[in-house]
């Protein structure tokens, strides 16, 4: 009898050693892959950084020059879009935690939003030109790609905040309520605080794909070239995923601006990690204080 179970648990053991291998294994190929991507970025794009490549904008047909106008046309579409996601996002996310009676029509409306996840983001432009650019005559501008990009987002948003909010200890609510605290307080200081960390980094995930994205922002926002910065929300903008587009698709002497490429390539990843650091920090604070 002892010597079964003890075969019992030795083959146990050996599974258990094979899957976390495999798991290990499957990390550690997923961090070379990325590691030697960002690897032969840096090391084709790491010439053509200069301060002056930073702060001017392009010349000689983009030939020469910088991409200050690009960096900063990415900033705008990307705090934009974030502005229109975040707070809309999480609204929906608390009324489907919260406040929706679980049915069919939640079903329903969970089941959309993980189909428009899965959505290419070719379609979210061809919508945002016919609604915003055309139907609402916003036009070809910051405003038209900011909104555009903020619904491409929304639904990666939501379905985290949701998962966020139901994390948050049933407890939490039941102590509240047994105050006397109305359920809107409950869910505005208690509930809220404590999921903040799990809503960010939904957050810090439509940070990414808002910067990153081409699709969108070529129907709706992207200039092919301007050297000018925007006036307003209603100016068209240089974006560093389409300048990036253009450069190695259209430009006037694709082999002669190559290092443009990679060099905007590579300030496209600094600016995304950079932004995606300082959103992790501020989500690190945010568990540091809910400890206290």
């Amino acid at each position: 009898m002892q010597a079964m179970q003890h075969s019992s648990m030795t083959r146990r053991y050996f599974k258990q050693q094979a899957f976390f291998t495999v798991v290990r294994l499957s990390a550690l190929l997923i961090a070379l892959a990325l590691g030697g991507i960002i690897v032969y970025i840096v090391l084709h794009g790491i010439s053509a950084i200069s301060w002056d490549f930073l702060i001017l904008p392009p010349t000689d047909s983009m030939t020469k020059g910088g991409i200050m106008p690009a960096i900063i046309g990415t900033l705008y579409l990307t705090v934009g879009a974030i502005s229109v996601a975040m707070p809309l996002g999480v609204v929906s996310a608390v009324y489907l935690a919260e406040y929706a009676k679980q049915g069919k029509f939640v079903r329903l409306i969970r089941i959309g939003i993980n189909c428009l996840a899965g959505v290419p983001s070719v379609v979210f432009g061809l919508f945002g030109l016919g609604f915003f650019v055309l139907f609402l005559q916003f036009g070809s501008c910051i405003l038209s790609g900011a909104l555009t990009l903020g619904i491409l987002v929304l639904p990666t948003i939501i379905s985290a905040s949701e998962e966020a909010l139901k994390a948050v200890p049933q407890t939490f609510r039941e102590a509240s309520l047994a105050l006397g605290v109305s359920k809107w307080q409950t869910i505005y200081k208690i509930v809220l605080p404590s999921a903040l960390p799990g809503i960010l980094t939904g957050s810090i995930l439509g940070i990414g794909r808002a910067a990153g994205e081409t699709a969108p922002i070529m129907f709706t926002a992207a200039a092919f070239f301007t050297a000018k910065l925007p006036g307003s929300i209603f100016d068209e903008v240089m974006a560093l995923p389409y300048h990036i587009y253009v450069l190695a698709t259209a430009g006037t002497n694709i082999e002669t601006t190559r290092p443009i490429q990679y060099g905007t390539v590579l300030v496209l990843v600094v600016l995304v990690l950079g932004i995606n650091l300082i959103a992790i920090v501020i989500r690190s604070y945010m568990r540091k204080k809910k400890r206290w």
